[in-house]
């Protein structure tokens, strides 16, 4: 089973799930999972090929969504699922084909669609990287510099550094080759019918108008809303108002 970091709670609302994206680790979602916990149980996960989960040659959304699924009955029922990028995809997966493990859904900037862009050049600088040269998660920055200019998708990187073994907790060879799974949407028949909201960051380009119709065919309660000032990483750049937006979609249904 995914590998889960559990935040307690005495808290009445339903236990709430999140699924982080691409590269990333539930710790990258650690405050804000701390945060929501005053309201009930938070859990967050470490997809397959990420953080301390397990390796696997297979990462589409049919295999990460019956991950997830494996997680919620563990723990006893149907959870609240906020699910960014690609977790947003796996947990719009698991909606649609486990939809009595999910009460409202939330999809972090990302919409059910086949996308262009490739993740391929970080793939390509991570493996880079020097790891013998690397003692502190600064050298690795160093190194990825050369090719990620950002500084903060730099630091996002190296959190999922084990300094220790000096590995990647990242199967780049996994994610290399099935790009193309995560980049795009599998065919699904059927719909979730429960309240879904598609909250995006108002400078990204990755929920569009223009891919409205095929979320309102596969989730036809779908509500949409923006981030001012924010983009594809909208609850690193924004993360409290981020938690706000989270908490008045889901306190909405208690």
């Amino acid at each position: 089973m995914l590998n889960t970091l559990l935040n307690p709670s005495d808290g009445p609302a339903t236990p709430l799930l999140i699924v982080h994206g691409l590269f990333g680790s539930g710790r990258n979602w650690g405050v804000i999972a701390k945060r929501l916990s005053d309201r009930g149980p938070v859990t967050a996960v470490d997809m397959r090929n990420h953080g301390d989960s397990f390796w696997s040659d297979a990462h589409g959304y049919e295999d990460m969504a019956a991950d997830l699924a494996q997680v919620i009955e563990a723990q006893g029922g149907p959870m609240d699922v906020v699910g960014h990028s690609m977790g947003g995809k796996a947990a719009m997966m698991l909606a649609l084909t486990r939809p009595e493990l999910v009460g409202r859904l939330l999809v972090a900037d990302i919409a059910p669609v086949i996308y262009g862009h490739s993740q391929m050049q970080f793939i390509d600088a991570m493996r880079a990287v020097d790891l013998h040269l690397v003692e502190k998660r600064s050298d690795a920055s160093a190194q990825l510099a050369q090719s990620v200019e950002d500084p903060t998708l730099q630091a996002f990187f190296t959190q999922s550094l084990d300094l220790k073994q000096k590995r990647w907790k990242l199967n780049l060879d996994a994610l290399d080759a099935e790009m193309p799974k995560i980049l795009g949407f599998p065919q699904v028949d059927g719909s979730f019918e429960s309240p879904t909201l598609f909250l995006s960051g108002a400078t990204s380009d990755y929920v569009t108008p223009d891919h409205r119709p095929q979320i309102r065919a596969l989730f036809p309660k779908a509500r949409f809303a923006k981030i001012p000032n924010a983009g594809h990483w909208l609850h690193a750049e924004k993360p409290r108002e981020f938690e706000a937006s989270v908490r008045a979609f889901l306190d909405a249904g208690q």
